[in-house]
């Protein structure tokens, strides 16, 4: 099946899933280079720095696969096919880091081979997307272990 591909980003928490705990159930990937010796991060719009494309899985996906390649789209400007299943990560921020706009979550990550780079994308006039070896992507995710982690969980060569 093909992917649908929205000309703008979802915003808002309306359509959120929730865990068994109240977490906000998140969808990522690790979007690698065809020889997977590169990861493509995208620049945040909260906390400045480079992040892994990821968001909410939404009531009306029926799979966290889905809502990762939507989130792969709107953030990164990426078509992809996921590869790996890289399972799920639990929340390993500090309580005061979580905020009613970032609160506690689960994170379901995919890795990702990238099918095509758009020229025009939802949220390109908000991010920067830039290819990075392991090496510069581990450096810039260290604020983020949930999303090292998820690096750390694909096949691009540490």
């Amino acid at each position: 099946m093909a992917q649908k591909l929205a000309t703008t980003a979802r915003t808002g928490r309306d359509n959120q899933r929730y865990g068994a705990q109240g977490e906000r159930l998140v969808a990522g990937v690790v979007p690698l280079s065809n020889d997977k010796t590169k990861v493509l991060l995208i620049q945040s719009t909260r906390r400045g720095g480079w992040v892994l494309p990821k968001g909410g899985w939404e009531t009306d996906e029926g799979t966290a696969q889905e809502a990762a390649c939507r989130e792969a789209w709107e953030e990164a400007g990426i078509v992809c096919t996921v590869t790996k299943d890289l399972g799920t990560i639990a929340e390993m921020r500090a309580p005061e880091e979580l905020t009613p706009k970032a609160p506690k979550a689960a994170y379901q990550f995919y890795e990702v081979r990238v099918d095509r780079e758009a020229a025009e994308w939802p949220e390109k006039d908000k991010r920067g997307r830039q290819w990075m070896s392991y090496q510069q992507a581990k450096q810039a995710l260290l604020p983020r272990p949930e999303l090292l982690e998820a690096l750390n969980r694909s096949s691009i060569p540490k």
